[in-house]
């Protein structure tokens, strides 16, 4: 008789913070570093940011999904959901950017570093009710 497979055990909102936090420096670490090479091979700094945008995407999707909240889902669905989620944070990131700096006068710096967090902690929200929820025994979700 096959035997049953039980979901993966919900983590406590600590483990998750802690854990999307020590995925977040791992994605910007690496994807530094492949900027890095990327540019010391020749590739002008635009077109390596898009290559390092999507490296950082990649590999905070899987460290976010594997690590941070256990998510199991599969198939194109939990994807446009990341990317949705990715985008709505672009977007709150540009407009806090136009408001601070356009329009108060806020140096572009402070303004840059605000959004970080706040876009940091939309994305965790995101990805917690969003991208990756948890789903019960009986196939609900949970939050």
């Amino acid at each position: 008789m096959p035997e049953a497979t039980m979901p993966a055990p919900r983590r406590s909102l600590a483990a998750q913070l802690l854990s999307y936090a020590i995925v977040g420096l791992a994605s910007n670490l690496a994807g530094y570093l492949v900027y890095l090479l990327i540019t010391h091979l020749g590739l002008g700094p635009k077109i390596t940011m898009t290559v390092l945008y999507a490296v950082g995407a990649g590999i905070g999707f899987w460290g976010n999904r594997n690590l941070t909240f256990a998510h199991q889902e599969s198939g194109l669905a939990v994807g446009v959901r990341y990317l949705l989620a990715h985008g709505c944070g672009y977007l709150i990131n540009f407009a806090l950017l136009y408001l601070l700096v356009d329009q108060w006068g806020w140096a572009h710096q402070i303004a840059q570093g605000l959004a970080i967090f706040v876009v940091a902690g939309f994305l965790f929200v995101s990805f917690k009710f969003f991208v990756f929820p948890g789903v019960n025994r009986s196939g609900a979700q949970t939050p």
